[in-house]
């Protein structure tokens, strides 16, 4: 089955990131021959991720991080994880 421009905009993360199975990382890749928009579309993406990682991580205040750490906890056990 072939991708078309919608099936790689819902990709397009987990392509970047290398999370796509070589079958779909194939399939991709075949679309974005034919298709320049979503050449573009990919690289810009790719721009982003780079530039996003190269960033340093944001500093909390210790209240929020805290509530955030409790927030989480409880989804976990809520959760089954």
């Amino acid at each position: 089955m072939m991708l078309g421009c919608r099936d790689v905009t819902a990709l397009v993360t987990d392509y970047v990131e290398g999370r796509l199975s070589l079958v779909d990382r194939l399939r991709f890749r075949f679309h974005l021959l034919g298709c320049r928009g979503c050449r573009a579309y990919v690289r810009q993406m790719e721009l982003t991720a780079r530039s996003l990682v190269a960033l340093p991580p944001p500093a909390l205040d210790a209240h929020v991080e805290a509530e955030l750490l409790r927030r989480f906890e409880g989804w976990k056990k809520s959760s089954g994880r």
